[in-house]
């Protein structure tokens, strides 16, 4: 097997557009391994972070093969386990952290965050821990076709981010038949992943099927 570290780098072709070296030295954590979630994991192996946390408490069931991408091999398996495998499949060097629970304060969390949660209100309570213990932060939201992506980065972002939330009773809920696809959230995980790279310290992307 060919090690990513060979002569065959297999991060060549994107060596002029992702940093490899400020990648290499994070820490990233996603919170929340469903739809988005899993596709921001998948990404981030694929294009070189070395450090890998994965947040979730859910178990994979027949559905998220379809809406989230997971194997029917892993039905029934926790889906932090589930994404750690697949991960691993990428390159088997990736340092995985599995945590098999709900986000709490004591978590642990690295410099980079995604957080992929289907709740506003799990959103703003994660935010109201994890704003000060991160570097960079980003919101993956999907409801059916419908997808945006916040990030915050510095003072003025952070400010604008929690602007953004709101009570739970206040957000739209769809039919359960309607809530998630696989093509909508892999727009979404390129651009959660991409936002990590951009120079400016506002991304919002916003798209409407």
């Amino acid at each position: 097997m060919t090690s990513p570290d060979s002569n065959n780098n297999r991060f060549t072709r994107q060596q002029d557009l992702v940093p490899h070296d400020r990648l290499a030295q994070l820490t990233t954590t996603v919170i929340g391994v469903g739809a988005i979630g899993r596709q921001v994991a998948m990404q981030l192996a694929a294009i070189g972070a070395r450090r890998i946390q994965l947040i979730d408490f859910d178990t994979v069931d027949l559905t998220n093969v379809t809406t989230q991408g997971y194997h029917t091999c892993h039905v029934d398996w926790a889906k932090v386990h589930a994404a750690a495998d697949a991960v691993q499949g990428y390159d088997g060097l990736i340092a995985v952290e599995t945590i098999e629970d709900r986000y709490r304060p004591k978590h642990k969390i690295g410099e980079a965050v995604f957080c992929c949660v289907d709740s506003i209100s799990a959103r703003a309570a994660i935010w109201r821990s994890a704003k000060n213990r991160c570097r960079f932060w980003t919101d993956g939201r999907m409801l059916g076709e419908t997808i945006r992506v916040l990030t915050a980065c510095n003072a003025p972002t952070r400010d604008r981010y929690s602007e953004t939330l709101f009570p739970q009773q206040e957000a739209h809920r769809g039919r359960c038949t309607s809530k998630s696809t696989i093509y909508a959230a892999n727009i979404a995980a390129p651009s959660d992943r991409a936002a990590l790279g951009r120079p400016s310290p506002i991304f919002l992307l916003s798209i409407r099927g």
